[in-house]
C-alpha cells in the first residue's frame, strides 16, 4: 500500500502539470550523457547543473522484483557510474529500502550487485523528496547539492517518479516503455477517460470519480494511462494558457 501516492492523487486533481515530465525517453539505453543535455534550453539559457541523480529501479534499469541490472542495460548503467561516481547516484525505489522491505535485505542485495547507495526512506514516492535532499545534502559531500534544481530523477511512473521530481524542483526523465511492457485494454479506457476530462479547466463531481480511476490504474502498474494521460494534460495546459 502506497499511502503517499494516494494522498498525493488528490494534489493531481488542481494540477495535473505535476506529473509532466520534462523530458520522455523510450528506456534507459536512451539515457543521455551528461543527463543535462536531456533538457531542452532556449538560446541564452543556462543548462542545467545537474550534480546528482535518483534512479528508480523497477520498470526502469531493472526487471520487476528483481535486484540486478538488466542485462541489455548493463553497458549504459556502468557509463552512468563513470559520469556521477560515489555518493552522486542514488537509488530510490518504493520497494527496496522501503518498510515494506524485511530488514532492508531488497535494500543490501540491490547495493551489492549496482555499487549504489540505496536510500532507506519511510515514506514512499511521491512524499520521501525532503528525505532525498537530507541525504545528498548530508550524507553525500561529493556530490555537492546545494539546491533541488542540481538533482535529476528518472523513472517510468508518472505519479511517482515525475510527480515527486515537480513536487521538489528536481529535473525528472521518464522511461515511456521501460524493462516489460504492462499495456492492457481496460487501463487504456481509463485512460482516454483521462484524456476527455483533462481538457476541461472545471471538473464536475461524477467527472472527477472517472479521474480517480485513470490514475488508480496507474497505480496498479500498469502504464497505458500514462500513455493516455499525458495528451490531454497538455491539452488542459494548453487551454488554461489561450484563458
Amino acid at each position: 500500500m502506497n499511502t503517499s501516492a494516494t494522498i498525493n492523487v488528490f494534489r493531481l486533481i488542481y494540477n495535473p502539470a505535476l506529473c509532466l515530465p520534462q523530458a520522455t525517453i523510450s528506456n534507459f539505453n536512451q539515457l543521455p550523457l551528461p543527463l543535462s543535455s536531456a533538457f531542452v534550453s532556449l538560446p541564452n539559457e543556462q543548462k542545467p547543473d545537474i550534480r546528482a541523480v535518483v534512479l528508480d529501479k523497477d520498470n526502469c534499469f531493472a526487471k520487476p522484483k528483481e535486484n540486478t541490472v538488466y542485462q541489455p542495460y548493463n553497458e549504459k548503467f556502468q557509463a552512468l557510474r563513470v559520469a556521477y561516481p560515489g555518493s552522486r547516484l542514488l537509488i530510490v525505489s518504493n520497494s527496496a529500502g522501503t518498510h515494506d522491505d524485511d530488514e532492508g535485505k531488497e535494500a543490501r542485495l540491490l547495493e551489492a550487485a549496482t555499487g549504489i547507495k540505496v536510500l532507506r526512506h519511510s515514506t514512499k514516492k511521491p512524499g520521501c523528496g525532503p528525505q532525498i535532499m537530507e541525504y545528498f545534502r548530508n550524507h553525500a559531500a561529493d556530490a555537492n547539492v546545494t539546491s533541488p534544481d542540481q538533482i535529476a530523477v528518472v523513472g517510468d511512473r508518472l505519479s511517482t517518479d515525475v510527480m515527486m521530481a515537480n513536487m521538489m524542483g528536481f529535473w525528472s526523465i521518464w522511461i515511456k516503455d521501460g524493462v516489460v511492457d504492462q499495456k492492457n485494454l481496460v487501463t487504456i479506457a481509463m485512460g482516454v477517460s483521462l484524456v476527455k476530462l483533462s481538457v476541461t479547466p472545471r471538473l464536475r463531481p461524477t467527472k472527477t470519480l472517472r479521474i480517480f480511476g485513470a490514475i488508480a490504474a496507474e497505480y496498479c502498474s500498469t502504464e497505458a494511462a500514462q500513455h493516455c494521460a499525458l495528451p490531454g494534460i497538455d491539452a488542459w495546459l494548453n487551454t488554461k494558457a489561450r484563458a
